[in-house]
């Protein structure tokens, strides 16, 4: 016969106890009846079940989670479907727990990146702890990943020959021109960018009496063989360390002058100097011009 060992202290002497001549006939309190068990069964310590801050629904809730297998769910809303307690209860007895040292809530990274939330039951709160059979593997630290070289800022492309005047046909006729010369040399393949830059200092020339044969012939003659990483930076040099001076100052064309020939009148067959284009002499036109009377007062 098996020996039976309850897991309730034994309650305390009571008066009646010590008083012998009272009746013993009628007993209160809980009677075990134990069998032992040998499959199906769970370890829970008294300080839980009986301990005296934890209220009856976290002390069910405690001995719940202790029973229940490594992975299972232990989270609000899978307590809820399972008790008919609401979330809001359940909520509360969990804190309970967590305050207590009966449960533990982390948030822990699987190696996949995903964060999770970790429930770790303690079936005695105070010593040390000891990592729990959660089957889910412990993060490992991510390897360091090799660290990418910042792209550098570009420079600025120098500065090029500013027009004095930006014509339509002029600013057309350099763009033309630049777009062109990837013809002659494929490495002077140039962006939209680049060649709003450059149009300018191609104006610039053209102003200088500067053919466009000549432009392009001082743009893409004796070039390096080496590759070109930024055509566009030599040229601007070229456009601004070879600009041509202006051309020399040329005065405005006179009109001819005028020859004062002899020439006979027609009025009175007078030789007389004048243009051309007079056909009488001066005294005949003053004498044909009219004149102008004054009435006497």
């Amino acid at each position: 016969m098996d020996t039976q060992n309850p897991s309730a202290p034994p309650r305390a002497e009571s008066a009646a106890d010590r008083n012998t001549t009272r009746s013993r006939h009628h007993t209160g309190g809980v009677i075990h009846e134990n069998t032992r068990h040998t499959t199906r069964f769970v370890v829970i310590g008294n300080h839980l079940t009986q301990h005296k801050e934890l209220s009856l629904l976290a002390i069910g809730l405690g001995c719940h989670i202790q029973s229940l297998p490594t992975g299972a769910g232990a989270d609000i809303k899978s307590l809820a479907a399972r008790f008919p307690e609401g979330t809001t209860r359940i909520a509360a007895a969990l804190r309970e727990l967590e305050t207590h040292g009966y449960l533990r809530r982390e948030r822990v990274r699987t190696p996949t990146g995903r964060i999770i939330t970790r429930t770790v039951s303690c079936n005695q709160p105070g010593h040390p702890r000891r990592p729990a059979d959660t089957n889910c593997p412990d993060p490992q630290p991510r390897p360091a990943q090799p660290r990418r070289a910042q792209p550098r800022p570009r420079k600025a492309l120098p500065a090029v020959p500013q027009p004095s005047r930006t014509a339509p046909a002029l600013h057309q006729q350099a763009t033309d021109l630049l777009t062109g010369l990837r013809r002659q040399d494929p490495r002077l393949l140039l962006s939209t960018t680049d060649t709003e830059h450059l149009a300018p200092g191609v104006i610039a020339w053209l102003e200088r009496e500067v053919t466009p044969t000549a432009v392009r012939h001082a743009l893409t003659t004796d070039l390096p063989d080496d590759p070109l990483r930024r055509p566009a930076a030599l040229l601007a040099h070229r456009l601004a360390a070879q600009l041509p001076p202006p051309p020399p100052y040329r005065p405005p064309a006179t009109p001819p002058p005028v020859h004062h020939g002899l020439r006979t009148c027609d009025s009175c067959d007078r030789a007389f100097r004048a243009p051309t284009t007079e056909t009488r002499c001066r005294d005949c036109r003053t004498s044909a011009a009219p004149t102008q009377t004054h009435e006497s007062p």
